[in-house]
């Protein structure tokens, strides 16, 4: 018990002690003499004036409160597909149209037009 105790001491002191250590002037003189530096990034050309985004490709988005949560409709020729919802507590959550109408649905099943909830599990 007291070899674990000593081990356990041990490994949480290496951290501190390799943090502390302060580079000695020997260790600039490593560096080699004939460094150059990088050259800057170019700023990317501008955007030619005439040309606009197509209102079409873009979502209509409707933001709406309810209560403390928060509704986003997204909306693509008028059409509703996609409502985020982003609630006071715990991560959004998503509901998409359903696109697969008619293979496997009955059509008694209620709220055949509407998916599960989702939920974004990663992002890039």
């Amino acid at each position: 018990m007291h070899q674990f105790i000593l081990i356990l001491l041990i490994s949480l002191t290496l951290p501190v002690m390799a943090q502390s250590v302060q580079p000695n002037k020997a260790d600039k003189s490593a560096q080699p003499k004939n460094l150059v530096p990088l050259p800057e990034i170019p700023e990317p050309p501008p955007l030619p004036s005439d040309i606009s985004p197509d209102p079409e490709l873009e979502p209509q988005v409707t933001i709406k409160k309810r209560g403390e949560d928060t509704i986003e409709e997204y909306r693509k020729n008028g059409e509703l597909y996609m409502i985020k919802v982003i609630p006071r507590i715990g991560p959004p959550y998503y509901l998409v149209k359903n696109r697969s109408r008619g293979m496997d649905a009955h059509p008694d099943d209620v709220g055949i037009n509407v998916s599960p909830p989702m939920w974004r599990l990663l992002e890039f």
